[in-house]
């Protein structure tokens, strides 16, 4: 293997090793000058411009801006769904922008959880097994793949659902299947969901970030759902133009469910 190899193994290495359990002020997330450019020439299109932006380990921030605004691109870079035009992207204080798709299909195995508008689970196999699936992929072992499984079903409230396929489970059930890992990257995840199972969806969110110390990051158009979160980053024709806390962004009027009167979490 050639020196270079060698050294994006070792950035695989060390991120794949990292854990959320280090001091909260550690940055997670360091991104310098990013810029992605779809197409050439004349139908270039340049989705971000030169974004700078630290999130520190259990940040629990919210993305937003107008439609084409570059904040979705931002997330899919972010997670390691896509690779940078250029800009350096240190994730757990490795550099991963030089990583190849593979590589990075690894770490988002193993570090990165996601959360969409569609719930994107396989209809005809049972929650344990959507959640054991991304294990499997990622050579753990049938054991360890279903004790973990469990546990994590466990910590979201579904351990009485392990074996209910998704068309049994409430539309704020199935988000929670989807849920859990270090880093947590949501796109719109309360778009198809009622005002309930929105509301019971962001308290998971605030306690798993709270009382586990998953690092989350948001992606909305909502100042209701930006509300649950303390800090708000603003993108616009692929910039950030504003990053703030939410209570300066919204003031008190944004306060979410629970923040005053803490027995408001809506059961599933």
């Amino acid at each position: 293997m050639t020196e270079g190899g060698d050294d994006m193994e070792s950035a695989l290495t060390a991120v794949l090793e990292s854990t959320p359990s280090a001091a909260t002020q550690t940055a997670l997330i360091e991104v310098r000058d990013l810029t992605k450019v779809y197409g050439e020439g004349l139908y270039a299109v340049q989705a971000l411009r030169g974004v700078s932006l630290t999130v520190h380990r259990g940040d629990f921030l919210a993305i937003m801006g107008p439609s084409g605004s570059g904040k979705s691109t931002f997330m899919h870079l972010l997670g390691c769904l896509d690779q940078p035009t250029s800009g350096s992207y240190r994730l757990a204080g490795q550099e991963v922008s030089g990583l190849t798709r593979d590589q990075l299909a690894m770490i988002r195995s193993r570090q990165i959880g996601f959360v969409f508008q569609s719930f994107n689970l396989l209809p005809r196999t049972s929650a344990l097994e959507n959640v054991e699936l991304p294990m499997l992929y990622a050579g753990v072992p049938q054991r360890e793949r279903y004790d973990r499984a469990c546990q994590l079903l466990e910590q979201v409230g579904l351990g009485n659902r392990m074996d209910h396929r998704p068309n049994e489970l409430s539309g704020g059930q199935q988000q929670r299947v989807a849920n859990g890992a270090p880093l947590l990257m949501a796109d719109e995840p309360t778009g198809n969901l009622d005002s309930a199972s929105s509301v019971e969806i962001m308290t998971l969110f605030r306690n798993l970030n709270r009382e586990s110390g998953i690092t989350v990051v948001v992606v909305t158009h909502a100042t209701d759902v930006a509300a649950w979160l303390e800090r708000i980053v603003t993108f616009r024709d692929g910039l950030i133009v504003d990053d703030r806390p939410s209570r300066e962004v919204l003031g008190a009027a944004g306060r979410p469910p629970g923040d005053e009167v803490t027995n408001q979490e809506a059961t599933p």
